[in-house]
């Protein structure tokens, strides 16, 4: 499980385009990697679209944006597509890296019990430590309550 203050879990996942993405890879800049349930469904749709609109203030503070669900590439590919994502998206179909990160959870809907993403974003300074974490996101105001922490680092 992963601890605020500590070094982050590090992954290699496969993203939209074709590409990789390494947590190793992207020291020197902090990254914000928040997990969610599925492409192209309202509340994904509504965090993506928030996060591709403050890209900008993000990317003033060296902070670089990665967005993790267990959809395709080729999914991830239609719904960068779709609205204009300007940050990666990252395959994570077996479900390990949200194993590592605490995000793959038993949910439960209607009383049917199942396990899903819960939706969850991580803040991670320039070495690789942990240092923000927000868990069972409500979308509203989260984009800019991720901003200003990653501003305050």
């Amino acid at each position: 499980m992963v601890e605020l203050g500590k070094k982050a879990p590090d992954f290699t996942l496969p993203t939209d385009g074709g590409g990789t993405v390494s947590l190793k890879d992207l020291k020197g800049q902090k990254v914000v990697l928040y997990f969610y349930p599925k492409d192209d469904t309202p509340g994904c749709t509504k965090e993506a679209c928030g996060f591709r609109d403050a890209l900008p203030d993000f990317t003033k503070g060296d902070a670089v944006i990665i967005g993790v669900s267990k959809d395709s590439v080729a999914r991830h590919d239609k719904f960068k597509g779709k609205y204009d994502l300007p940050f990666t998206l990252a395959a994570d179909e077996d479900g390990t890296v949200c194993a590592a990160y605490g995000t793959w959870i038993e949910k439960s809907m209607y009383g049917r019990k199942y396990m899903g993403i819960d939706r969850a974003t991580f803040l991670i300074d320039e070495k690789g430590m942990l240092r923000g974490e927000w868990r069972k996101v409500k979308v509203k105001g989260h984009v800019e309550e991720v901003l200003d922490a990653a501003r305050a680092l």
